[in-house]
């Protein structure tokens, strides 16, 4: 069984005793129910490690000792994926994959064949199930760098993204090329990906892209739902760049 993980600031900072409380010592002493003498390791969510031991368990908190402290360096070569709104739940369903397969920075887009809009409080609401998502999936994954869900983007907010990384992918069903054929760019920088909404992606949002730098690429010979694109696509990138 995995060492479960939990979130702390204190895990980057010095001392042989860390309290866990908040909500997550209340999730790690009444839901998990931990106990002394069980191992656990906290983190700070940017690479800071602390491997701890359960000294003592209250209803609410716990207090650990430190045996060992690391930091784990951010993966090489990002990884950003630009997800057009997918409806109903399918979002956080997408988050979740996404997160506990490896992407670094998800950006909610506002493609213009989204049928669900991000607006007024719903928009605030709505990212903050993503990035809630997000940091359950990734202590999950045990990921020591919790993956950034951005603001909910424009396309021209998306087309600056593209322009700025060292490889950008449009996912697009009528692409000639593979995913899985693209060349890889050798010099350092971002690679992003484009995942449309159920609606697809249109012709100027294609053509906008385009412009900017990015390259369509077909990612198989199926048709993939929005929510499930994003993680095969990923899954595909992060083994071709060795980061699998």
């Amino acid at each position: 069984m995995s060492v479960p993980v939990f979130l702390s600031e204190a895990a980057g900072q010095a001392g042989d005793t860390i309290v866990l409380d908040g909500p997550e010592g209340r999730h790690a002493a009444s839901v998990r129910r931990l106990r002394a003498g069980e191992r656990v390791d906290l983190t700070d969510g940017a690479g800071r490690v602390a491997e701890c031991t359960v000294t003592t368990a209250g209803k609410d908190a716990l207090t650990a000792a430190v045996l060992r402290r690391f930091e784990v360096p951010p993966p090489r070569p990002r990884l950003v994926v630009v997800q057009g709104l997918p409806k109903g739940d399918r979002g956080e369903l997408a988050v979740e994959m996404m997160t506990e397969a490896g992407v670094d920075v998800i950006v909610p887009w506002a493609a213009a064949r989204c049928v669900t809009q991000w607006k007024g409080d719903r928009a605030g609401k709505s990212l903050a199930r993503w990035r809630s998502t997000a940091r359950e999936a990734a202590k999950q994954a045990r990921r020591f760098h919790l993956p950034e869900v951005t603001e909910q983007a424009t396309t021209a907010r998306v087309r600056s993204l593209v322009s700025a990384a060292a490889l950008a992918v449009v996912l697009h069903e009528e692409a000639a090329e593979p995913l899985s054929r693209l060349e890889l760019p050798e010099v350092p920088g971002d690679i992003v990906m484009i995942v449309g909404p159920e609606g697809g992606v249109t012709d100027e949002e294609i053509a906008g892209f385009r412009a900017a730098g990015a390259v369509p690429a077909l990612l198989g010979p199926t048709v993939l739902r929005t929510s499930t694109a994003g993680v095969a696509a990923a899954a595909v990138l992060l083994a071709r760049c060795g980061r699998w």
